[in-house]
């Protein structure tokens, strides 16, 4: 079954239809979603889906987009989340300089204290890294040994999707795979091992060709595996049932 790694469905173009689309994933091969906080708000949503759903999981975290809401009251907020049943990794938490929405020095000052709260709680890390490929990196070698996790939607080089490999991180694989200008991405697919790859959506966003640009979600996961199976010469099951087991690995172990 595939093993969506990272979703947004608390997001507001899922108002009018979540749970029906939600009830039908089973039957769409979808077997597991793990639903990704990305502020206070949406990570307190993102529980609450979980517990609603035996097949979700969730994520909690502020994205750098939003770390000006973090405090030491949200901290411990956070904390609590994280001890919660179904909360599986502290995300998604990074770096963003390409909106720049948030200085930042307070972008790597949150991102280093979640990074502490995942080692804190036994959880492993989702993490968004956007045009800050170099800050990204040095603060995982100081600060994320032996964590693990997901760097979600990579779009640096091989190098780097190498060397995060190296530090015991997967590499999240979406939509952009199927893209014409997804070149870099697909080099990459090519040479990570297909043990070190996980799929995810990032829906509502990224819908894959031929779904581009319209509302993504997990169901077109298919075509990413497809275009994984097609890049590696194997077949599409292959991809399905080894990227669950090594989704099941980074968040159920």
């Amino acid at each position: 079954m595939i093993f969506d790694t990272h979703a947004h469905y608390g997001d507001e173009q899922f108002d009018e239809d979540r749970d029906e689309l939600l009830a039908g994933m089973a039957d769409a091969g979808v077997g597991t979603i793990v639903e990704i906080g990305a502020s206070m708000q949406s990570s307190r949503d993102a529980v609450r889906l979980a517990e609603k759903y035996p097949f979700v999981y969730a994520a909690a975290g502020v994205h750098p987009d939003h770390v000006g809401e973090l405090n030491e009251e949200a901290m411990e907020e956070l904390r609590q989340m994280c001890r919660k049943e179904k909360v599986v990794a502290v995300g998604e938490i990074g770096l963003d300089y390409h909106w720049d929405t948030e200085p930042r020095e307070v972008q790597k000052h949150w991102f280093i204290r979640q990074l502490n709260l995942a080692r804190e709680t036994g959880l492993p890390v989702n993490i968004h890294s956007r045009d800050a490929a170099e800050d990204t990196m040095e603060i995982m070698k100081e600060h994320a040994k032996g964590l693990g996790g997901i760097i979600h939607c990579f779009s640096y080089s091989r190098e780097m999707a190498k060397e995060c490999v190296k530090m015991g991180f997967s590499i999240g694989v979406g939509g952009v795979v199927t893209f014409k200008n997804g070149r870099k991405l697909k080099e990459i697919v090519k040479e990570i091992p297909l043990e070190k790859l996980v799929l995810e959506t990032d829906c509502p966003y990224l819908a894959p060709e031929p779904n581009r640009g319209r509302r993504n979600d997990s169901r077109n996961i298919h075509f990413v595996a497809q275009q994984i199976a097609e890049i590696k010469g194997i077949d599409k099951e292959t991809v399905i049932k080894q990227t669950e087991n090594n989704a099941k690995l980074i968040y159920f172990s």
